[in-house]
């Protein structure tokens, strides 16, 4: 690329995509078994400390910090109760950005014979969470359902064209959308089909577990599932494409990883160049992940 094109890129703020169709490579480095989680559901990299959530006999989520090739846990535990009530009984996805919003999702099945779902997006004081350790006390701020979506929920924060959005997608076999949400409105609302809520959506690929934001890269990731429950899948998108041609603009597809369990979630670690995996298996479902890029 010429000298001036490329300071006109950098003077637009735009971040370069990927342009090596065998790029990254995601290699599976290290598994081992972190318990007192249920079935693990995702994790967040926050502040130089991993949260892991899953759904044990109440929704929870434990701090941990990275040492060396593995997790130590902290001692601090988070319930996502009220008055001893179960309220974030199945938590999917987790969106922190700075002082925007806190939101986090809960994906309940109604009707497992007609596949019938209903997606919950929680407004949480995330200061308060970690200073009581439950969502009493005025931890919980609102309650929105996400009757947009086809099947389930899981926000992350993503920016797009100088703004932040909560992304989030469905977990299907059909009609699958990322959607992106005003988390200015959607703080305030009462369902996700109020207006002004819905900023734009593109099609995309079935079973996606949990989404990560990756802005060095302007790629959002699709961490999936390839078939219903089973098997691994990272899909890259070009979020700009996407958003502008309506359907996911796919950069790389990564299968290599031979996992046969439910992948769930995955998070970067401070860099690009090492992340971690989680699976809802009761054994070695927490996995590092090293990307070449």
């Amino acid at each position: 690329m010429r000298p001036l094109l490329l300071l006109l890129f950098a003077g637009l703020g735009v971040a370069p995509v990927v342009s090596h169709p065998d790029k990254p490579e995601m290699r599976l480095s290290r598994s081992f078994t972190v318990d007192s989680l249920g079935a693990c559901q995702g994790l967040s990299w926050l502040h130089g400390k991993a949260y892991l959530y899953g759904d044990r006999e109440v929704g929870m989520i434990r701090e941990f910090e990275l040492k060396d090739d593995s997790l130590l846990y902290t001692g601090h535990e988070f319930r996502l109760t009220m008055h001893d009530t179960d309220v974030i009984n199945h938590p999917t996805g987790l969106a922190v950005h700075g002082k925007d919003p806190v939101f986090m999702g809960n994906s309940v099945i109604l009707n497992k014979a007609t596949n019938q779902w209903k997606a919950i997006i929680y407004c949480i004081d995330w200061p308060g969470l970690m200073r009581t350790g439950t969502l009493d006390g005025g931890n919980l701020l609102n309650v929105i359902e996400d009757d947009a979506c086809i099947q389930g929920t899981r926000p992350e924060y993503v920016e797009y064209e100088h703004k932040w959005y909560v992304a989030t997608a469905d977990y299907g076999n059909r009609a699958n959308e990322v959607r992106l949400y005003d988390p200015a409105v959607l703080q305030h609302a009462r369902k996700t089909t109020d207006k002004g809520v819905l900023y734009k959506k593109f099609t995309c690929g079935p079973w996606v577990q949990n989404l990560q934001w990756i802005p060095e890269k302007g790629l959002l990731l699709l961490i999936q599932n390839k078939i219903e429950g089973r098997q691994w899948r990272f899909t890259y998108v070009d979020l700009h494409k996407s958003l502008s041609s309506g359907k996911a603009e796919v950069v790389r597809t990564e299968d290599g990883i031979s996992r046969g369990d439910e992948l769930e979630g995955f998070h970067f670690l401070g860099s690009l160049s090492k992340g971690i995996a989680v699976t809802s298996s009761r054994r070695e479902n927490v996995n590092f992940i090293d990307i070449n890029w």
